[in-house]
């Protein structure tokens, strides 16, 4: 199990070999990229912060109860701080299963409970100058101007 935040670039190959099993049959991987637009503005890059003790504490809970909920094999979750440019990785998850199903749902779990309950947040940097803290709370973005 791989559960760890980088403060460098997330190596992709290393994440996908670490849940890769001899009885896995489905191995499903979601990768965050930095996109060059948010809300329909230009964004530059992002900044990551975290409070890194409870952030690991509460990514290991999340792929806890994956493991709890799905029959994986192996599970991989890793996410980058601080300055990620557009196109960079900033998380990546993997999951390994004997099929498929299990895989694909896991993933999704992993990444919705990430996003909703592991205390990260991303500072935007528009095109425009300006710049804006956001988190993220079930399915929606709460932002403030910095």
């Amino acid at each position: 199990m791989m559960i760890r935040i980088a403060n460098e670039p997330i190596d992709l190959q290393s994440i996908v070999r670490s849940v890769i099993t001899p009885e896995s049959g489905g191995i499903n991987v979601f990768v965050g990229t930095t996109r060059n637009h948010a809300g329909g503005r230009s964004v530059d890059l992002l900044e990551y912060e975290a409070y890194e003790p409870m952030a690991l504490k509460m990514m290991h809970a999340i792929v806890e109860e994956a493991k709890e909920r799905w029959p994986l094999h192996a599970v991989a979750v890793v996410h980058r701080l601080g300055r990620v440019e557009v196109g960079e990785v900033s998380v990546a998850i993997a999951v390994s299963s004997a099929h498929r199903k299990e895989a694909f749902e896991a993933t999704r779990f992993l990444i919705d409970e990430l996003k909703r309950v592991v205390p990260i947040w991303k500072r935007e940097y528009f095109s425009d100058g300006s710049v804006e803290w956001s988190q993220q709370t079930d399915e929606q973005v709460v932002s403030s101007n910095t």
